[in-house]
């Protein structure tokens, strides 16, 4: 049986960040309060000198993990293709801003950078010497819609296990095994007017596999507004749900995983995540050799505390794995 630890995202802070009513130091802080042996940073959001790592920057994140007793996990990378206005980045261009990714990462003391999949199969191989030279484990980001088997990230499998480096590997967000509508989404489109018994439509028919387009067509026949139409694009696009989750997948691919993404956009005072069936998901890792950490994501939809959703995600893990462990 492997051990998971427990980290947090400052993205989880997003909010409150953005508006100026938490500090770099206030979200670190907040995320030791509530148990998290490290923290991960989304680098394009909380680091001033982005894409770069000055000496500045990088003495305020080590002062703020000495005070708090949290330690750098990972630097979460944003792989800006659309940069430019006249075109699309090169596979050159791109591996050069990941190289750099990697040297940032190295300089804030992080163990693990999160690529995401613009970042070709072909270019994370080039990235190998790079990842190897620092000692920086590099992971692509299996976000909704993909899962551990769907066709982009299988090319990523075989690549992998193909170049046999383990320091190249995946980021798993538990998004992408979610069960159940979005909590956040759905409650918009009620609170916009969507029909009870339309929603319901468009929720069987995902889990039928309907195409979109036809879920569109049959709706639009059915008599939907815009809140209900409006709900069809994320769930077919970033927050899907599916009857079963990839369970099968998941445990594939467990020895070539750098660490989870535990995303929540809900969790209920009883400590249930509204979408994502964390008291499945958590013992599989559980039960395999996985030793790493489980960051804690708390993705702002619904306009809740971020500071208390993370903490009852947090507090969430905690009462799970404990119970694995009885």
């Amino acid at each position: 049986m492997g051990e998971i630890k427990k980290a947090c995202s400052l993205f989880s802070y997003g909010t409150p960040y953005i508006r100026g009513e938490m500090s770099l130091e206030a979200c670190m802080r907040a995320a030791a309060l509530i148990g998290c042996e490290g923290f991960e940073v989304v680098a394009a959001q909380m680091i001033s000198s982005y894409p770069y790592v000055t000496d500045e920057v990088a003495g305020e994140f080590a002062r703020y993990s000495e005070k708090y007793g949290i330690k750098p996990v990972c630097y979460a990378a944003n792989m800006d293709r659309g940069l430019r206005r006249d075109r699309d980045l090169t596979e050159d261009e791109m591996l050069a801003r990941a190289v750099n990714d990697i040297k940032s990462a190295h300089r804030l003391g992080c163990k693990v950078v999160r690529q995401q999949y613009l970042l070709s199969p072909k270019t994370m191989l080039h990235l190998r010497p790079y990842a190897e030279e620092y000692g920086i484990k590099v992971g692509i980001e299996i976000h909704n819609p993909e899962t551990p088997s769907t066709p982009a990230i299988m090319a990523y499998r075989e690549a992998f296990d193909k170049c046999g480096s383990e320091y190249l590997g995946f980021v798993v967000d538990f998004g992408c095994f979610s069960t159940k509508p979005n909590k956040p989404y759905w409650d918009r489109a009620f609170a916009n007017g969507a029909q009870p018994e339309l929603l319901e439509m468009l929720e069987q028919m995902r889990y039928d596999d309907v195409p979109q387009q036809e879920a569109m067509e049959r709706l639009i026949k059915a008599g939907a507004n815009d809140a209900v139409l409006g709900a069809v694009a994320g769930t077919y696009g970033f927050v899907q749900f599916r009857r079963e989750w990839d369970v099968e997948g998941l445990k594939s691919i467990i020895p070539q995983c750098l660490e989870f993404h535990a995303k929540c956009h809900y969790v209920s005072e009883d400590l249930h995540e509204a979408s994502i069936p964390y008291e499945e998901v958590l013992p599989v890792i559980a039960d395999s050799d996985f030793n790493g950490y489980a960051v804690i994501e708390y993705e702002d939809e619904g306009g809740y505390d971020s500071v208390e959703m993370t903490r009852r995600c947090a507090a969430m893990i905690d009462k799970i794995l404990a119970t694995i462990k009885k």
